[in-house]
């Protein structure tokens, strides 16, 4: 496979400074563009100049689309021209591994998912490698790939412990290049999700922001300052020691009454089984706790005060302007959006504001564009937020 680098990089930091501002706002005048990063007009044209003569950046009429056009009077707005290139983002689980290819502005274009049948790294990155071929076939110009993993991530590069694949110290991204001939990046894909939301989605332009996730198992992100904060303990089981209720359930994938104990989908799911013998999906037990079923009633409305119990702590102590909720368990707030929505009141002061909290129904393809939206960042940016 014939690797498309963009052609515009290295970029300076000033340079990229305005880069991403123009991705992540455009388009902007060039006077909204120098208030915005207290530029004078002579730095910013300076800046831009290079920029535009890479073909990252065009000018283009107020309103309109950014075209492959660099005619244009200089007070014309200035954007990126987002299918100039495009990116694979891979989110891989225990069974399947989703597949998106996104533009430069992380619009999906495309989707892929196929089953994992194998675990073994080699065979992993072929599937990835595959997928990758079939991709590349309906969006030309691919730049790079990236890949969302449950688990440690170093450098960017190596999957250091993952708990779900069972995979320690795997050179994930150099056996992907080499079978692709493309840049990759890999990272935990809770932080992925994190970035992506941050760059284009629920927390853009947002100073405080926060995401929680349930489902497998929970994560959390913190954004301060427009930039997710990196911390050590974030791909190492968040939540198994968050305790709720220390009277709580135990399960062998938490400690007793943890927010993993009491919230993720496997916990819930074990629940019910030892209670009644029957191993319900998670869909099913929501819908028996609507019809009234007496034990799947109590653990989905302990599950949703313990969500409404971290909702109400993460807003207390990070005092974010918007929380996203998202994730493959967020059908629980459909079910017990009420008790959630009382458990948050009671454990905040009565003269708080309101909790900005947001609720993304999502699928394991927004986990993949998360990690296309990495493969933006470093590959073409050549930058990471975290």
């Amino acid at each position: 496979m014939t690797t498309h680098a963009a052609s515009w990089l290295p970029l300076s930091s000033g340079e990229r400074a305005v880069a991403i501002e123009v991705l992540v706002h455009g388009p902007l005048s060039r006077a909204e563009l120098s208030r915005r990063l207290n530029l004078s007009a002579g730095s910013l044209t300076r800046l831009t100049k290079p920029l535009i003569e890479s073909g990252l950046l065009v000018e283009v009429p107020e309103g309109g689309a950014a075209t492959q056009t660099r005619q244009g009077r200089p007070s014309q707005p200035l954007d990126v021209v987002a299918d100039s290139r495009a990116f694979v983002g891979f989110k891989i689980t225990e069974e399947r591994v989703y597949g998106v290819v996104t533009t430069l502005r992380s619009e999906v274009t495309a989707r892929l998912d196929r089953p994992l049948s194998s675990r073994d790294p080699e065979e992993a990155a072929d599937l990835l490698a595959e997928m990758t071929a079939a991709l590349a076939a309906v969006a030309p110009r691919l730049a790079g790939i990236g890949i969302g993993v449950g688990g440690r991530v170093r450098d960017r590069a190596v999957v250091g412990e993952s708990p779900f694949l069972l995979w320690r110290d795997i050179p994930l991204a150099a056996l992907v290049e080499r079978r692709t001939g493309l840049p990759v990046v890999v990272e935990n894909d809770v932080a992925a999700l994190v970035e992506a939301e941050t760059w284009f989605g629920a927390g853009r332009g947002l100073d405080r922001f926060a995401v929680l996730t349930i489902g497998a198992g929970i994560g959390y992100g913190l954004v301060l300052g427009g930039k997710r904060v990196p911390y050590t303990e974030e791909d190492r089981g968040f939540g198994h020691h968050w305790i709720i209720d220390r009277y709580g359930p135990l399960t062998p994938t938490g400690e007793r009454g943890s927010a993993v104990s009491l919230l993720t989908i496997p916990s819930i799911r074990s629940q019910i089984r030892g209670a009644t013998g029957r191993d319900l999906a998670y869909e099913e037990i929501l819908g028996l706790a609507v019809a009234g079923e007496p034990m799947c009633s109590r653990v989905i409305e302990e599950a949703a005060r313990a969500l409404g119990t971290l909702v109400a702590q993460i807003a207390n102590f990070a005092m974010p302007q918007k929380i996203l909720l998202a994730g493959e368990g967020v059908g629980l707030m459909d079910v017990a959006g009420t008790t959630v929505g009382e458990t948050i009141r009671a454990h905040r002061h009565p003269l708080a504001a309101p909790v900005g909290l947001e609720t993304k129904v999502s699928d394991f393809h927004d986990w993949a564009r998360g990690a296309a939206v990495l493969a933006i960042q470093v590959l073409v940016l050549g930058t990471a937020e975290g």
